[in-house]
């Protein structure tokens, strides 16, 4: 910077005055301990630019305060190295912030900060979207965190992609114009629109239809505010419409009534998904989730299942022989396998009961204390893919996840027997076990059905054996009326019902994920919800209002 320069602070950015024009720059010691100046800037000591003496301790609320104050003005500015300067990730953030202006098509923005909480700053952003010199509104809400540089001990803004947009995640950016895709209006299997602010949780399911169907469905694009996904093969998701195009229409096989009490369910629990499907045909009749990250887990997530998985375990000792629903089995409170011991929740054991009763109380050592009996660690992934479908490629009409149960040893093949281990599920692959154990034969699950493309659906190579389905039931009934599953089960009307509980361990998490499977008539629906305890907990009466609802 030349010494005709002058410099002046305005609205806590630093203003370089030279020749007579203004130009925003924001010159700051980087976290790395090398200064980084905006233009004709050289990073110097003295030059005017805004610098920090190296601290320690926790960021005050003043120094939170200022950081936040020229981070936002640099950025609505359009200063994109001023702002990146301020936080301690410059190189990610810099071409985040320049996105915003150049992808996101942003000709003017006013970003107002919210009074300081702690280290926290809340901010508004009311961005004006000029596409084909025509500008429209984009307001939403956001929020930044003040941190001291690792090497700096500077106060600096802590660089999340979300800092830009609550909704952006790693590697994804935001993006405004005209999308590669038509809208879409989908509609229920009877007709009736599923519009996504109806039907809020449905947004990513209705972006990976729209991905998948939308040239195929006829209508014509307008513009949008999007987040473009990190990966290819991801849907992009739709923030905001600017100017509305015109939409085609797709039928799916969801039904509007079930869907608007899955999304009230699982509104009542942080991280929670459902799905319900329809044994008989295997028609998905709603999907929700309700989540921080907008994340569909319901069709896509993988996580250990806990004691539902019990369904395919007791399958798979039933059709072997070593069990019956209604013979004797032992269930002590403890056993060991492999060197590691496994116990019954609270240390209970059932003495001269029937297995029914150990399925219905969730017994586990019932179950792992017959591994030495059937001398196959196979045999449980075998009965998954074979007869359950897990594992094989299905084609729901958009990206889901078929889940995992992969052959393994030791005290991993024992945990595998309850749910734990390396087994990966999500709530469709669970409702779709319910939906098979109901019915004996897997039915593909699908959200739009196969004629409408002509794509191949997956099929399970056999059906239960004969008798296997019938004690499935009778012991997931019983589940529902005496079991673990009794009190979140009283709310669903009808005497057709059955369920089963579990509780999955997670590693690092102070409470396990809940979950919860269960029938009604031809309706079977599962539920997880992340952190929230023992199945009948917080899953159970998620399932439950769906099932009533059907």
């Amino acid at each position: 910077m030349n010494g005709a320069a002058k410099g002046a602070i305005v609205g806590g950015v630093f203003l370089a005055m030279a020749g007579g024009a203004a130009y925003g720059v924001v010159t700051l010691v980087g976290d790395s301990g090398e200064g980084r100046s905006g233009a004709g800037g050289n990073g110097a000591a003295g030059t005017g630019a805004v610098t920090s003496q190296r601290a320690a301790g926790p960021v005050t609320e003043q120094e939170t305060a200022q950081v936040a104050k020229a981070f936002l003005a640099a950025w609505a500015a359009g200063d994109a190295r001023a702002a990146a300067d301020l936080t301690n990730n410059a190189q990610a953030a810099q071409p985040a912030l320049a996105d915003f202006r150049s992808k996101a098509l942003v000709s003017k923005a006013v970003i107002t900060p919210g009074t300081p909480d702690g280290t926290g700053v809340p901010f508004k952003v009311e961005a004006e979207i000029t596409h084909a010199g025509t500008p429209k509104t984009f307001a939403y809400d956001s929020r930044l965190t003040v941190v001291r540089g690792a090497g700096s001990g500077k106060p600096l803004v802590d660089w999340q992609p979300s800092v830009v947009h609550p909704q952006l995640q790693k590697d994804e950016r935001l993006r405004a114009g005209t999308p590669a895709s038509p809208p879409l209006k989908a509609v229920d299997r009877h007709g009736k629109e599923l519009a996504p602010e109806q039907y809020p949780s449905l947004r990513p399911v209705l972006d990976a239809l729209r991905k998948t169907y939308g040239e195929k469905a006829g209508g014509t694009p307008g513009v949008e505010v999007w987040i473009e996904p990190a990966t290819a093969d991801a849907p992009k998701r739709t923030l905001a419409t600017l100017v509305e195009g015109t939409p085609g229409q797709l039928r799916t096989v969801l039904d509007a009534d079930v869907q608007a009490a899955a999304e009230k369910a699982v509104a009542q629990y942080a991280e929670a998904s459902v799905v319900a499907v329809q044994p008989s045909t295997g028609d998905i009749l709603a999907v929700a989730n309700h989540r921080q990250d907008g994340f569909n887990a319901a069709m896509l997530g993988r996580r250990a299942p806990g004691s539902t998985m019990k369904i395919v375990t007791a399958a798979m000792l039933l059709e072997k022989g070593l069990v019956a629903a209604d013979r004797p089995a032992a269930c002590p409170p403890s056993a060991t396998w492999d060197g590691k011991a496994f116990r019954n929740q609270g240390g209970f054991s059932l003495q001269g009961q029937p297995f029914s009763t150990s399925f219905a109380r969730s017994c586990n050592t019932a179950f792992i204390s017959l591994i030495d009996d059937v001398k196959d660690n196979g045999a449980l992934p075998r009965v998954a893919k074979e007869a359950f479908g897990i594992g094989l490629d299905w084609k729901t009409g958009i990206p889901s996840q078929d889940g995992a149960v992969p052959v393994t040893s030791g005290s991993a093949a024992a945990a595998e027997y309850i749910g734990q281990g390396p087994i990966l599920m999500n709530p469709l692959n669970m409702a779709s076990v319910t939906a098979t154990a109901r019915t004996g034969t897997f039915r593909q699950p699908v959200l739009v059905k196969a004629s409408l493309d002509g794509r191949t659906l997956a099929t399970a190579p056999r059906s239960l054996a004969p008798g296997v389905s019938a004690q499935l039931v009778r012991m997931m009934r019983q589940t529902a009326t005496s079991g673990t599953a009794a009190k979140a089960m009283a709310a669903v009307g009808g005497s057709d019902k059955g369920a089963k509980t579990g509780s999955a361990e997670v590693d690092g998490a102070a409470a396990p994920d809940s979950w919860f499977t269960g029938f009604s008539g031809d309706v079977a629906a599962a539920a997880m919800v992340e952190g929230g305890g023992h199945g009948a907990d917080a899953a159970g009466p998620v399932v439950a209002a769906v099932l009533n609802a059907s």
